[in-house]
């Protein structure tokens, strides 16, 4: 078919059905010899005006042609420019209308929050870490501008290590002024009470940090890496100092157990005993925790105890008893009392073969300050209440132990001796 623009121009009839070469001509030769005058105007003349029209229909289709591809070209240039600038308008568009359409335009969090959140700095943590710890947590919306709010305040680089307690969705500003201020520092503390066994020290740190009781067990073998001194032998019984202490999780077993040993140390120091003295010291004290509730107690329990050694006499403790036996009970049997444990007093001259449990500072004290006095035997006649009697007869002593007795058959107390 023809290219045609409206209706077909006299072109294209007139040489639809000839071969022509590139210029449109007609290559055909003609027999006629008239046609071939040597007088070079003759052909124009035999063509005449009619051919003369062909030629310029052939010239004026050829334009047409051109123009047209022309046009094209400048249509399909327009149409890659128009669509690069739609491109860039839609993807400009989108970077810039998307947290808008998302509810996301603001990169922070109106306030004042949602949820309660604990949120935890540890140690060394930038300006940045926290940032990004706090977004991930869904405290604040980004971390960019905590990072500003961060480097614009002096007071940022006071932020202490511990725990505050902190809401899902602040604005950046607000979490930062809780981090701040050491008062909002919300330190996991965990307290160790006077008395305990070793054992019993492992699963209170179990339980409040979460480490399994294995590692407080393991850790505790390692008396080099505790700075237990030699003279304990490797046992850390009795240095496992009764106060509360800033511990959480990312403290490990050994890191805890180090910091008692270090306190206990302390405390010994500040009380002028040396470490060759210390198993003998925290032993006698570890028995006094033991024996006496009562503060006005512990110094004649200890005088007890050194008039005792001093006969030599057998110290004969129920506490020593429960601890060689690992049974904590009011009273003891006289099965456990034979018991041959290192630690029973009931069956062993002297002192037990180590502390039998940690002692805190008031029992520490009366160990090196006993009263004075001929006392050799005391019994508690009042558990409840912790009132201790003390006796320098062995009639005295069997009086008071008869006043135990009625104690614990009072129908209130029923169970609570019987073994």
């Amino acid at each position: 078919m023809s290219d045609r623009i409206g209706d077909a121009h006299p072109a294209d009839e007139l040489f639809g059905a000839h071969d022509l070469d590139h210029d449109g001509l007609d290559l055909h030769h003609h027999d006629d010899p008239d046609l071939h005058a040597a007088d070079p105007f003759a052909h124009e003349e035999v063509l005449g005006a009619d051919h003369h029209d062909e030629i310029l229909a052939v010239n004026s289709r050829r334009e047409l042609r051109s123009r047209r591809a022309r046009r094209k070209g400048r249509r399909g240039l327009v149409l890659l420019v128009v669509l690069a600038l739609l491109g860039g308008a839609g993807y400009f568009g989108y970077t810039v209308l998307k947290p808008l359409l998302s509810g996301g335009g603001s990169t922070d969090y109106p306030g004042p929050g949602t949820d309660a959140v604990s949120f935890l700095v540890k140690d060394g943590d930038t300006g940045r870490t926290m940032a990004s710890n706090l977004q991930n947590a869904g405290v604040i919306k980004t971390a960019k501008v905590f990072v500003d709010a961060f480097s614009a305040e002096p007071k940022s680089a006071a932020i202490q290590p511990g725990e505050y307690a902190l809401k899902k969705e602040m604005r950046a500003a607000d979490a930062l002024a809780i981090l701040i201020d050491p008062k909002n520092r919300q330190a996991p503390k965990v307290t160790i009470r006077e008395g305990l066994w070793a054992s019993e020290v492992y699963a209170v740190l179990s339980k409040a940090t979460g480490k399994p009781l294995t590692d407080y067990e393991a850790a505790a073998k390692d008396a080099a890496a505790l700075g237990l001194p030699t003279s304990a032998k490797g046992n850390i019984e009795g240095y496992l100092f009764p106060a509360t202490y800033e511990f959480s999780s990312k403290n490990s077993a050994a890191e805890q157990l180090r910091t008692m040993v270090a306190k206990t140390i302390s405390e010994l120091t500040k009380l002028g005993v040396t470490a060759e003295q210390s198993p003998r010291v925290l032993t006698i004290a570890s028995i006094i925790e033991s024996e006496a509730s009562r503060a006005e107690d512990r110094p004649k329990v200890a005088r007890v105890i050194l008039n005792r050694l001093a006969l030599p006499m057998r110290l004969q403790l129920d506490s020593t008893v429960s601890y060689g036996v690992k049974h904590r009970a009011l009273t003891t049997t006289d099965a456990e009392r034979a018991d041959k444990n290192p630690w029973n007093t009931y069956v062993n001259d002297g002192l037990p073969a180590g502390p039998i449990s940690n002692p805190g500072a008031s029992a520490l004290t009366a160990a090196l300050t006993p009263a004075d006095g001929s006392w050799l035997f005391f019994v508690a006649t009042n558990p409840e209440f912790g009132e201790t009697k003390f006796a320098t007869s062995q009639a005295d002593h069997d009086a008071n132990v008869a006043e135990f007795q009625a104690w614990c058959r009072k129908p209130e107390n029923q169970g609570k001796c019987a073994r």
